[in-house]
């Protein structure tokens, strides 16, 4: 559960870090200030936008069949 907590954060918080890499790198402003008059709303907007389209991809093309038979992990003791 951790790991999709952490990969949805991830996602979210891509645009703001692209942006921002590109405020410091193209532009030449400092650290501190690189999200000093930031699109706010339109970061948001795309963040929100893939993470959405990145869960229902996942959702839709991944795991097993809905024919199949679902076996539950089982620990063996030696």
């Amino acid at each position: 559960m951790l790991r999709i907590a952490l990969i949805d954060i991830l996602l979210f918080a891509l645009p703001f870090l692209i942006y921002a890499a590109y405020m410091v790198w193209v532009k030449g402003r400092a650290p501190a200030s690189a999200m000093t008059g930031a699109p706010i709303f339109w970061l948001l907007t795309i963040g929100f936008g893939l993470l959405i389209a990145v869960t229902v991809t996942l959702v839709q093309f991944s795991g097993g069949s809905p024919e199949g038979t679902y076996h539950p992990p089982v620990v063996k003791t030696a």
